[in-house]
């Protein structure tokens, strides 16, 4: 820049000086910035390692999601239960009131006595082909209807026994098949009874 003025004692004039302490200062400057934009490259590549590590993950948690491996899979509904506590309850009924079946049964055998009899037979046959067999073949098919009530109700009330655990049963179902339960047994108990003729026997003969 400035020219080199040396006299003749070998002494540097001012403006050798000042060329000399320019130069050093841009050195100075160069260094610090090569200082400065190592540690910066250093968090950037952290930076972006990081961002690379976070994107992986969630990558990863959104795929679970999507294939429904985690957490997707449905339960039992219990609706097959509900069916069959309806189902017990409604037989329970049935075996009380009685149904097409035992009429069809009992019409049937009251025939069948009137066929085997004649006009001849005395009375205590009469009345037992006419009607003892008549009521005993309700009774029958009452009973059958009141153990196909019990048999489900048991059924319906045992399965979350078997079934997936920590999932209670609907009180609702409960309640119904209990009430199936309940009237099947008192119908199997009626039916026992007129079946045997110790409920509503045959008229004695006089």
């Amino acid at each position: 820049m400035g020219t080199k003025t040396v006299d003749e004692t070998g002494v540097k004039t001012d403006e050798h000086k000042t060329d000399e302490a320019t130069e050093a200062a841009g050195a100075t400057d160069v260094t610090k910035a090569a200082e400065t934009d190592e540690p910066r490259g250093t968090d950037a590549a952290t930076a972006e390692d990081t961002a690379e590590d976070t994107a992986e993950d969630t990558d990863e948690d959104t795929g679970d999601d999507v294939d429904g491996t985690e957490g997707t899979e449905p339960g039992p509904t219990g609706v097959g239960q509900g069916a069959g506590a309806v189902v017990s309850a409604g037989l329970g009924i049935v075996s009380l009131t009685g149904s097409w079946v035992g009429t069809v049964a009992s019409a049937r055998e009251s025939l069948m006595g009137q066929l085997q009899t004649s006009s001849s037979s005395d009375v205590g046959t009469l009345i037992e082909k006419g009607y003892g067999n008549a009521w005993q073949a309700t009774a029958l098919w009452g009973g059958i209807f009141a153990l196909v009530a019990l048999i489900v109700g048991v059924v319906v009330l045992a399965r979350p026994a078997f079934g997936a655990p920590g999932r209670p049963q609907a009180p609702w179902i409960k309640s119904v098949a209990w009430a199936g339960v309940a009237l099947g047994v008192i119908g199997l108990l009626l039916a026992v009874l007129k079946y045997t003729d110790v409920l509503l026997g045959l008229p004695a003969a006089g």
